[in-house]
C-alpha cells in the first residue's frame, strides 16, 4: 500500500488538483453570473464584480460589493447558491460522491485526491467520511430550512412558495458558513427574533465543526449503551472544547463591549441585548451574517472580532480561518516551551513529529498574508487601519462580516479580496503546496549551531 501511494503522490497531486477544482468552480460561475439573465436589470455584470461574487459564494466567504437581492435576479441568486453549496461541500468531496454512486465504488487515486479536500484522518477514512457529509449536510440544511420556511410563513407573512425560496436559501448560506442574505442589512431586521437567529447561529456552529467531528459524534451516538468505553480522538476534543471556549469569549466580549452602544445593542432590552451577543460571537466563526450593524460597532469590539475570525472553525468543515485546532495546538506548543519540556502533550496524548511545526507554520503565513495585504490597501484607500484591517480579515478567513466599505474599494482592492478569499479557502499550507513543482528533499545536513533567541 505504501509504494502504490507513493506512486500516486506525484500523479496526483492533490493540493494542486484541489486549488484548481476551486479556481475551475469560481471560473464557471464568474462566467453565469455575467450573463445578462443573471441580473434584475438584464445587463451584463462587469468582470470584476461577477469574479468577487463568485469567489465570495464558492469560498463561502460572504462578501459582496453589490448587493445580493436588489442586483441579482432568481437566476443569478440560484447561482450563487448553487456555487455555496459546491464550495462548502468541497470538490473533492462531490467528486467521490459522484463517483461512489455511478461507479459503486471508490478507487485508490480518488481516495488520495479526496483525502487532500476532506483531510480524512485515514486513507480508509475516505469513503465514510464522504458519505457522512453527504448525509449531514442534507439532513442539517433540510432541518434548518423548514425551520425558518415555518417561521417567515407563520411569522411574517410571506407566501408558502417565497417563505420556502428564504429558507432554502439561508439554510444552505447558513450551514456552509457562507453569511450571504436575501436582505440589505443581512439579518439586522431580525435581531431581536429567536426563531430566526438561535437556528442560523446553530447551523454555523454545526457547519464550522467540520466533519470529521460529526462522524466521530454519529459513531459515539451508535455506542450510547456504553458511553464509557467511548475514546474521543485528541482531534475531536480539541475542536469541542476550544469550540466551546471561543463562543463564551466571543458572547462575554460583545456583551461588555456593546452594552451600552446606541448605535448597536444599547437600545435592546437585556434579552435581546443576550441574544444579540450570541448571534454575534457565533458569525466571527467564518460566516457572515449579522444582527448588529458591525460599522457602528467600537474599535475594541472590531478587534476582538479581528481575533476570531483569524482563528476561525474546525478543520475539514465549511469554515475558514487558521482552525480552532491550529490555535490551540499553538497555544500548547508555548505552554511546553515555558515549562521547558522537550515534548508536547495535550489531553494524554503526545503530538506527532511536525505537527507543532505545521501550526507554526500556517499561523506565521496567514499573519503574514493578512499583514501584507493590510498594508497593501491601505496604501490604496483612503479608509482607515481597523476598517481595512476588518475587512481583510474577514476575507482571509471567509467570513464575510464587513464594516461597509466592500463596494467601496477600487477594482484593485476587489480583486486583492479576491485573492484572499481564494487562499483562505483552500489554506495556506495547500496553496503553497500547489505552487510548487515538486519537492526537494534534503540529502545531507549541515552542522547545528543554536543562535541566541529572544
Amino acid at each position: 500500500m505504501n509504494r502504490r501511494l507513493q506512486g500516486l503522490s506525484g500523479w496526483a497531486k492533490p493540493p494542486q488538483l484541489t486549488a484548481g477544482a476551486f479556481a475551475l468552480a469560481i471560473l464557471v460561475g464568474t462566467a453565469l453570473l455575467s450573463l445578462p439573465i443573471a441580473t434584475q436589470t438584464g445587463e451584463a455584470t462587469p468582470f470584476v464584480e461577477a469574479l468577487f461574487t463568485a469567489t465570495s459564494a464558492v469560498c463561502v466567504t460572504g462578501l459582496v460589493v453589490v448587493d445580493t437581492s436588489g442586483h441579482w435576479s432568481t437566476f443569478g441568486e440560484v447561482v450563487i447558491l448553487a456555487l455555496i453549496q459546491v464550495g462548502g461541500f468541497g470538490i473533492m468531496a462531490l467528486a467521490t460522491v459522484l463517483t461512489l454512486v455511478v461507479g459503486r465504488k471508490l478507487g485508490l487515486r480518488m481516495a488520495v485526491r479526496t483525502r487532500s479536500e476532506a483531510k480524512a484522518l485515514t486513507l480508509g477514512d475516505v469513503r465514510q467520511l464522504t458519505t457522512g457529509i453527504l448525509l449531514v449536510t442534507v439532513v442539517a440544511e433540510a432541518i434548518l430550512a423548514a425551520a425558518l420556511t415555518a417561521r417567515w410563513w407563520l411569522g411574517y407573512g410571506e407566501s408558502l412558495g417565497h417563505a420556502a425560496y428564504l429558507g432554502v436559501f439561508h439554510s444552505v448560506s447558513s450551514f456552509n458558513n457562507a453569511g450571504f442574505a436575501l436582505f440589505s442589512d443581512s439579518l439586522e431586521g431580525y435581531a431581536v427574533d429567536p426563531w430566526i437567529c438561535v437556528p442560523v447561529a446553530l447551523a454555523v456552529v454545526a457547519g464550522g465543526l467540520g466533519f470529521p467531528v460529526w462522524l466521530e459524534l454519529w459513531r459515539f451516538s451508535r455506542r450510547a449503551g456504553e458511553p464509557s468505553r467511548w475514546v474521543w480522538s485528541l482531534h475531536a476534543r480539541i475542536t469541542l472544547t476550544t469550540t466551546a471556549v471561543l463562543l463564551a469569549v466571543g458572547f462575554v466580549s460583545f456583551l461588555a463591549l456593546e452594552w451600552r452602544n446606541p448605535a448597536t445593542m444599547g437600545g435592546l432590552d437585556p434579552p435581546a441585548k443576550l441574544l444579540a451577543a450570541f448571534f454575534q460571537a457565533v458569525m466571527p466563526r467564518t460566516a457572515g451574517f449579522n444582527s448588529l450593524p458591525f460599522g457602528a460597532m467600537n474599535t475594541s469590539t472590531l478587534l476582538v472580532t479581528d481575533v476570531l475570525m483569524f482563528i476561525g472553525g474546525g478543520s475539514a468543515g465549511t469554515a475558514g480561518g487558521i482552525k480552532v485546532t491550529t490555535f490551540a495546538l499553538l497555544a500548547f506548543v508555548v505552554y511546553t516551551n515555558v515549562r521547558g519540556e522537550p515534548s508536547v502533550h495535550v489531553a494524554g496524548r503526545r503530538l506527532g513529529a511536525g505537527v507543532a511545526e505545521q501550526a507554526i507554520t500556517v499561523v506565521l503565513l496567514s499573519l503574514g498574508l493578512v499583514m501584507t495585504s493590510t498594508l497593501a490597501l491601505m496604501i490604496l484607500t483612503p479608509f482607515t487601519l481597523d476598517q481595512i484591517l476588518f475587512e481583510v480579515t474577514s476575507a482571509f478567513g471567509t467570513v464575510g462580516l464587513s464594516t461597509g466599505i466592500t463596494a467601496e474599494l477600487p477594482p484593485a482592492g476587489e480583486m486583492l479580496l479576491v485573492l484572499l478569499m481564494f487562499a483562505g479557502r483552500i489554506g495556506p499550507i495547500t496553496l503553497a503546496s500547489a505552487l510548487a513543482l515538486r519537492r526537494h528533499p534534503r540529502r545531507y545536513d549541515l552542522p547545528e549551531e543554536r543562535p541566541i533567541v529572544g
